[in-house]
């Protein structure tokens, strides 16, 4: 096959954090502890690395393969690769990214609110009246815009002078700070509950298939599969790169992502006894009953909560700069725009069609359900 000429990755490493990146986000941190607390806590974690190993790696190196071979984005990639039967399925990869980013930048838009409000002034007293407050309205809009606005900067910047040189900085950072703040949870007093909950099994929950099904839904989100992110980034890379350890590698990063934040989330939330929370809601237990154990911290809390919601935004940035990348890479390949026009185009077109779900939680929670479960 004749070589494309094709944007490319400028390091092995560049690829990897790009990747390990896309992986890595919101899904790590938000996601998978309220997973694990509506799941059986521990049975949730060893189906949820069952489903990693079994089946997210192989979909992945699929992914992978069929990328690197066509060097395409993910429509022309799956025409090449199966015939023009299969561009719908390509068509249901970009709708799949476009959608999860729809619901995902208003979030990621929240995070960027909480770690300026840690710096800025520390956490309010009351963090559930100031959620409600401050999650939807015009104050929610200005946050998704100012995140996409991000977002749309780095991608118009190019695969090597853009999406890699900013994965080689904030990757290492958001590893310092997981890291970091999983060895200051060891710390607290009470914090063993949590530990207890979140890695002893109840095995009769382990053969539960409600549970499988949301550890399945949790490898997918989880891994950036079925959403195009994997096969498009693998689309920019050399002919002999290693796929098997590459997928390994990401793998193996996001799990360890994952199952730290696990670390911090559950130590924090037990150590101040608000594990009465946590089953409501993904969010509350993010963004109300975290916040509300920072508050009763004191000082130390506010020094906590700015690195915890400081490596939320770096990992939501991360993953929404892929999700773009997959409208852009697929406008580029299969309606032959330049990238500047693309990437602007597809970023300021999802940030205005998701202003309405910063205004109304509840389009979030539909945009949430039909992309992040159901589609995936």
């Amino acid at each position: 096959m004749e070589a494309r000429s094709r944007e490319g990755w400028g390091t092995k490493t560049g690829f990897i954090l790009a990747a390990v990146g896309s992986a890595v986000g919101l899904g790590n941190m938000w996601r998978f502890p309220y997973a694990v607390s509506d799941k059986g806590g521990a049975a949730f974690v060893i189906l949820y690395i069952v489903m990693v190993f079994a089946v997210g790696v192989p979909i992945m190196l699929s992914e992978f393969a069929v990328g690197r071979r066509t060097r395409l984005s993910p429509i022309d990639a799956l025409r090449e690769t199966g015939g023009p039967r299969w561009i719908s399925l390509g068509m249901l990869y970009v709708l799949t990214g476009f959608l999860i980013l729809a619901y995902y930048s208003v979030i990621a838009g929240w995070t960027m609110r909480y770690t300026l409000e840690a710096l800025l002034s520390g956490f309010a007293a009351d963090p559930g009246a100031y959620f409600e407050s401050s999650t939807t309205g015009v104050g929610a809009v200005i946050y998704h815009v100012a995140f996409m606005a991000i977002t749309i900067s780095i991608v118009v910047g190019g695969v090597k002078a853009g999406i890699e040189r900013v994965s080689l900085v904030l990757m290492p950072l958001l590893f310092l700070l997981v890291v970091g703040l999983a060895v200051y949870a060891l710390t607290l007093s009470g914090g063993g509950a949590g530990y207890s909950f979140y890695l002893r099994p109840q095995l009769a929950d382990v053969f539960s298939t409600s549970t499988l099904a949301a550890a399945a839904s949790q490898a997918f989100f989880s891994l950036s599969l079925g959403m195009g992110a994997m096969l498009t980034y693998a689309s920019y890379l050399k002919r002999q790169e290693n796929l098997p350890g590459s997928a390994a590698t990401i793998s193996l990063a996001d799990f360890g992502v994952a199952f730290v934040g696990g670390l911090v989330v559950f130590p924090v939330i037990f150590a101040f006894g608000l594990q009465g929370d946590i089953g409501e809601s993904a969010i509350g237990a993010l963004f109300i009953s975290v916040p509300r154990a920072f508050v009763e911290m004191g000082a130390a809390g506010r020094v906590v909560g700015l690195m915890f919601f400081a490596a939320l935004f770096v990992g939501a940035l991360t993953s929404g700069i892929s999700l773009l990348e997959v409208v852009t890479s697929s406008l580029i390949d299969h309606w032959k725009l330049d990238r500047a026009r693309a990437a602007l185009g597809a970023g300021i077109f999802i940030m205005l069609f998701c202003i309405p779900s910063a205004y109304y939680q509840g389009i979030l929670d539909l945009l949430y359900s039909m992309s992040g479960e159901f589609l995936l």
